[in-house]
């Protein structure tokens, strides 16, 4: 019986030591100032998970777009450096959350789904408005 506690409180330490090794993304509810200004100066990524198309109709400003649903998603994020907070959003939180846990999985140490593009807009994000097929080219 012993044996059999110890197993289990061994088991349970494991996993609370693998769970603090890889943090669960972080979702920001309102938009911090510091976070904004790690960006601003390239200290921090704001990447946005939508597609190229979504991207062109407005974006939050010094945001740059990697499709999650492109094939070549996960390539493109492994580009980033691991060591800077990386910050995701999409237009509701749902493929950033997603795209979250491939950072996870490719070693990031800091990185936070911000939820959606209206919602950030709304809590004061500067955003850029609609760019044109021909412009991006």
């Amino acid at each position: 019986m012993k044996k059999l506690s110890f197993l289990i409180i061994l088991f349970l330490v494991s996993i609370v030591a693998v769970q603090a090794q890889h943090p669960a993304p972080k979702t920001i509810v309102k938009p911090d100032p510091q976070a904004f200004a790690q960006i601003k100066a390239g200290k921090a990524y704001l990447v946005d998970v939508r597609t190229p198309e979504e991207f062109d109709g407005g974006h939050l400003q010094y945001a740059q777009n990697i499709n999650f649903n492109g094939p070549d998603f996960k390539a493109q994020i492994a580009k980033l450096d691991k060591s800077k907070p990386v910050y995701l959003y999409c237009r509701s939180g749902n493929r950033s959350g997603k795209a979250a846990d491939t950072l996870k999985t490719l070693g990031f140490h800091s990185y936070y789904n911000i939820g959606g593009f209206e919602q950030l807009k709304a809590d004061g994000f500067p955003a850029e408005q609609l760019q044109t097929s021909a412009s991006r080219k």
